[in-house]
């Protein structure tokens, strides 16, 4: 995950302040050079960091910090300040046009993800209730109209192409078409190259001419760096970009280039990829990212996530199961399906506060979801709706059939009860359990399996 190092580096560095109680100018000094260091080797640009310490520096060491009863909690406050200071304090939105379609052109190098992004950003808009139209101006490249022709299907949304003529005249006759078929949002595909050429910003800057793009999305490649920013730099001076997408920022990258790209372009980060599914994808938030650095969890997006894979109406039927004690084995392969779909265990447990650090070396087994789901659904739909009449017969017939042991089939039985005992005591008497603390129970269920821990469910929220 992105950040990672940098995370583990400066959660020393504060556990350190924390240990030495009161602080002096020294002190904070000397936490400052191995931050300096720990944003360096996250590939920081230099001069960023520079200023970043600097400015650090001069509010920590002030008296008011220095004479406070936490000086510690008040140095992290202002990293944490300083940190969302500098990719952009708040969130940066798509430039809407007034009268519609807006125009939204992206560009970048080969290899940065721009088509399978432009899909994802379809998809992101189309869920916010717009009506995107994705534009084929890769003409080029091997299978790229067919490559955003499949991404597009995939995203439910639909794609102009019209072969391998001038992209010009395509983006020019995708606008037309945007016009005419009610499409409010026009994302244009265009070409990249192995490296920044005249050819290719020639060919930009005529597509943003004939089409007058309110946005220019650059995709950039988080792995790469600081030759990200090298990139946007160049974009930015040759067609005039409005905004940068990063993409892969879910790698183990250092990540340094998410905290350089506002200060050396001045154009803000507004969208992030997290992953290679269509879902995996964010607009970009400042300060949750800073909570992510400072290993604070981010707990926002941990719950826009959920609330995405569940519908109001899905939450009040599974509340009201809680609550009258009905649920039962095919509710439980629901969630884990739900559940699946939030991400990796990995990435969810990394959102928690004070989970992601302490478990980023846990051995986290991602099977353990499908292995249940394997078992559920070998048993028969009178034993999903009962499990107290699966006897060891049927135990075996369950293991058997969902190539798993008789022990595994034991464990899972003995959670779900475990489960149906505590809802019991939540929902007993005047006590109504909250969707909430029901879902808790369910992400926390086989947490002790995966991390190879004992002794308790996930941290409360």
């Amino acid at each position: 995950m992105a950040f990672e190092g940098l995370s583990e580096k400066l959660n020393n560095v504060f556990k350190k302040l924390k240990s030495r109680g009161k602080l002096t100018e020294s002190d904070v000094k000397e936490a400052m050079r191995e931050v300096r260091l720990a944003l360096l080797e996250a590939d920081v640009s230099y001069k960023v960091v520079k200023d970043f310490v600097k400015s650090v520096t001069e509010r920590a060491v002030g008296e008011e910090v220095l004479a406070s009863l936490t000086p510690a909690q008040q140095v992290i406050k202002i990293v944490n300040e300083e940190l969302c200071s500098l990719m952009g304090n708040s969130n940066a939105r798509i430039n809407m046009a007034s009268k519609p379609p807006t125009v939204i052109m992206m560009c970048g190098l080969q290899g940065s993800g721009k088509t399978t992004h432009a899909a994802k950003l379809a998809k992101l808009l189309k869920k916010e209730g717009h009506r995107p139209l994705l534009a084929a101006c890769d003409i080029y490249r091997p299978a790229a109209i067919n490559q955003l022709q499949v991404v597009g299907q995939k995203a439910d949304v639909k794609v102009f192409e019209m072969g391998q003529i001038d992209p010009v005249i395509i983006a020019k006759q995708a606008l037309a078409h945007a016009k005419d078929y009610g499409h409010d949002i026009l994302i244009i595909d265009t070409a990249g190259r192995l490296h920044i050429d005249e050819a290719l910003m020639d060919e930009l800057v005529n597509i943003k001419e004939i089409t007058q793009p309110n946005e220019i999305m650059l995709v950039v490649d988080a792995m790469t760096g600081q030759d990200a920013v090298n990139v946007a730099k160049a974009f930015d001076d040759a067609v005039g970009i409005t905004g940068v997408l990063m993409s892969k920022l879910d790698s183990d990258t250092r990540g340094g280039a998410a905290l350089s790209v506002l200060a050396v372009t001045g154009k803000p980060i507004k969208f992030v990829g997290m992953g290679e599914k269509l879902d995996d994808f964010e607009q970009f938030h400042p300060e949750r990212m800073a909570s992510r650095i400072l290993g604070m969890g981010d707990v926002l997006t941990l719950i826009e996530k959920a609330e995405n894979v569940m519908s109001q109406k899905e939450a009040e039927k599974l509340t009201k199961k809680f609550k009258e004690n009905k649920f039962d084995m095919d509710d439980l392969l629901d969630q884990m399906k739900q559940i699946k779909k939030l991400g990796s265990m990995k990435s969810i447990i990394g959102m928690l506060p004070g989970v992601g650090n302490k478990n980023k070396d846990a051995d986290i087994d991602e099977s353990q979801i499908g292995r249940i789901e394997a078992i559920i659904t070998s048993m028969t739909k009178a034993e999903r709706a009962k499990p107290s009449i699966i006897n060891p017969s049927r135990k075996k017939r369950i293991a058997k059939g969902s190539g798993t042991r008789v022990e595994d089939v034991n464990r899972l039985l003995k959670q779900f009860e475990q489960m149906q005992q505590m809802m019991k005591k939540f929902t007993g008497g005047n006590n109504k359990m909250s969707l909430r603390k029901a879902r808790k129970q369910l992400a926390g269920m086989n947490f002790d399996k995966m991390t190879g821990k004992s002794g308790g469910n996930l941290p409360k929220l």
